[in-house]
């Protein structure tokens, strides 16, 4: 007896695209939780990266009861009686310029880039000129002067352990990047020089050494040697180091930085921000480009490790983070210079104590349009930038409660 077989049925047109639009919107509800998950473990390497730091930084000071220099280094010993680091001709010495990062290399696993930097460097290993010193040449070179058999590789060296996964700034014009800068505290002057710009501390009738006293509080000082014992707030209540964005090239804000050209210092009141004006009021995040921004491209946010000169290497507490880049003259200089970060509203900071906490942006950051605690300004007074300064000063006998 014959059996008859109906015709197998397929799916219809309708069903297939019923289909299609479920699988894409499940794709669709997906892909932002994907993406989070993807930056929530970014954000977690980074802020490990910053923790490995602390511990380098702890060791570091078990080691040598002090903090690594900012803006620290060799000078032209052939003149003891007047060193002047930004006088010198930059030869076998690199002026003082040295950032905190440097001294860190052999306690954050780089010992192999430590004994290239701690002893003599000969580039193409002839045993003539150029023949780098122990400590090498100036971090302030130029990609230029980093070619024809003149380079300092050392300089030029990207260290992981500098770098948060969530910034995707990468290669050329920087020399090596970092995400990863010393606090400086919560006033400007005197920020990149600290006491002893030229002369032993003094130039004319100015007094360095007092004024640095005055406005450089944070745990950092250019070209001093700070210790745990300088923070008499408590390590725990003491920001020692700050997240930087570095450059993309594309006139952010917060790695950019622009030259407000103004009668009064940028300390005075009214001055913190400065710059606020410059801002594009179609794009807040970033400066108008016809207005101060520095040309050189070499000039940027994290741009050099090496480099202790602050637009590079450090932050300040005046501004809360992630506000825009603000330099009283040029990129060498001081400035308003906050941390920032590729995060979602904020950036990670790493305290005294070791501990790393995520800052938001809408800390408490005072009153901006006070003026800084400086030398004609009260010093050693409350810093006037709420909750954000007093994380960032070391002595100012300011108590803190609660977290942040």
């Amino acid at each position: 007896m014959l059996k008859s077989f109906g015709s197998k049925r397929g799916f219809t047109l309708v069903e297939l695209l019923v289909v299609i639009a479920i699988i894409g919107v499940l794709v669709g509800l997906l892909l932002p939780a994907v993406q989070a998950a993807r930056e929530a473990a970014r954000r977690m390497s980074c802020g490990n990266n910053f923790k490995q730091i602390g511990l380098g930084l702890h060791n570091y000071h078990a080691s040598f009861n002090k903090l690594p220099m900012q803006s620290g280094g060799t000078t032209n010993a052939s003149d003891p009686d007047s060193p002047s680091p930004e006088t010198d001709v930059a030869g076998s010495h690199n002026r003082m310029r040295l950032s905190w990062l440097v001294g860190l290399m052999p306690f954050i696993e780089q010992q192999a880039l430590w004994d290239q930097i701690s002893n003599p460097y000969d580039p193409n290993g002839d045993g003539v000129a150029p023949f780098y010193q122990p400590m090498g040449a100036s971090p302030a070179r130029t990609l230029a002067q980093h070619t024809g058999g003149q380079e300092y590789k050392p300089w030029l060296t990207n260290i992981p352990t500098l770098r948060c996964p969530s910034d995707p700034g990468n290669g050329l014009p920087s020399q090596g990047r970092t995400n990863y800068a010393a606090s400086l505290g919560d006033a400007v002057h005197l920020l990149p020089l600290g006491s002893i710009p030229f002369d032993n501390g003094k130039v004319g009738s100015g007094n360095y050494t007092r004024d640095a006293n005055a406005a450089c509080r944070g745990m950092f000082r250019s070209r001093q040697a700070m210790a745990f014992r300088d923070v008499l707030d408590g390590l725990s209540n003491t920001i020692a180091a700050g997240e930087i964005a570095t450059d993309l090239g594309d006139n952010d804000a917060r790695t950019r930085p622009v030259v407000k050209a103004i009668s009064a210092n940028l300390w005075f009141a009214g001055n913190s921000i400065a710059c606020r004006g410059l801002l594009d009021p179609n794009r807040p995040q970033f400066f108008n480009q016809q207005l101060g921004t520095i040309t050189s491209e070499e000039e940027r946010r994290g741009f050099r490790w090496a480099y202790g000169r602050p637009l590079y290497t450090g932050i300040t507490t005046v501004n809360p983070p992630n506000s825009e880049l603000c330099m009283r003259l040029s990129a060498e200089t001081d400035g308003m210079l906050s941390p920032s970060s590729r995060h979602q509203g904020g950036c990670h900071v790493l305290m005294g104590d070791g501990a790393v906490k995520f800052i938001t942006d809408s800390i408490d950051s005072g009153n901006q349009n006070a003026a800084q605690v400086y030398w004609g300004n009260t010093p050693g007074g409350q810093s006037p930038f709420g909750l954000w300064g007093a994380l960032g000063t070391r002595a100012s006998r300011e108590s803190l409660s609660g977290d942040f």
